[in-house]
């Protein structure tokens, strides 16, 4: 994988997660994402797993 796309990866996971943390403060509102809020804070750090590999 080039530095380039785990870049890429550690960014969109940095991302979900900024998206979960203003969800939570009441900042922004996704009621799609409401209830996944746990297993997209999961997903965001297996991709940061998967980039640091």
């Amino acid at each position: 994988m080039s530095r380039k796309s785990r870049n890429l990866i550690k960014l969109v996971a940095i991302v979900i997660i900024l998206v979960l943390v203003f969800m939570e403060l009441g900042i922004i509102a996704i009621p799609a994402l409401a209830t996944y809020k746990f297993w997209l804070s999961v997903i965001a750090f297996a991709m940061v797993l998967l980039a640091s590999r």
